[in-house]
């Protein structure tokens, strides 16, 4: 049984766009995934708001390096981590670019290279996942994402290069799904089931080099 482990935000958690309400694990893209996988086993560690390496100054917790180190340990031995993180950094309280994401996603690289996990058992390897770019935000999130689909831009591009010099894997979901019209930041149903479907022959190319 191989394991991996999707370090994500509300893009992975399954958030129905306009609404508080969660998808199914089987409609969330990492179930999806993990249903395409031959003896693969695919944990969540997905929380909504969550930045790459930024706090978050009205709630606690959404630095995705604060006890990350430790959660690779929780869930280890792993074979593969998955990092889709970044729309959060564009939220409108930040001044953030896609050059400032990325340096909070070579944070999390770094970190998950460095992590004490038991002797003997791998570091695993990783794979960066650029999540499709805002739209217009509308609805609640409005005025929280107000901006970042200008912020954002490019992120798919410095995440590829990132990728290649820390000796990642890479993929831009932006390549085959959009965020959802409703909201202009998450994914829907049909966006998942695609993510989920394209990540299959990626990731099972990686379990088996």
């Amino acid at each position: 049984m191989r394991h991996l482990l999707v370090y994500g935000d509300s893009l992975s958690w399954g958030i129905v766009p306009g609404t508080r309400r969660r998808l199914a694990f089987d409609q969330r893209w990492p179930g999806v995934l993990e249903g395409l996988l031959s003896d693969a086993r695919v944990a969540e560690d997905c929380l909504n708001g969550r930045r790459t390496a930024f706090e978050d100054p009205f709630k606690p917790g959404r630095n995705g390096l604060a006890g990350f180190e430790q959660k690779l340990e929780v869930h280890s031995p792993l074979d593969l981590l998955i990092l889709m993180l970044g729309t959060n950094d564009f939220q409108s309280m930040h001044a953030h670019n896609a050059t400032h994401a990325a340096s909070g996603m070579q944070a999390l690289v770094k970190a998950a290279r460095r992590a004490a996990i038991e002797p003997g058992l791998r570091v695993p390897d990783v794979l960066i996942v650029a999540p499709p770019p805002i739209q217009e935000p509308r609805g609640e999130v409005e005025t929280k994402f107000a901006g970042g689909d200008r912020r954002c831009v490019g992120l798919a591009a410095e995440y590829s290069r990132l990728a290649k010099e820390m000796e990642c894997e890479f993929f831009d979901a932006g390549s085959v799904i959009e965020v959802s019209p409703t909201d202009g930041v998450h994914l829907d149903a049909v966006a998942h089931q695609t993510l989920g479907q394209s990540l299959a022959p990626v990731v099972a190319k990686l379990l088996d080099a």
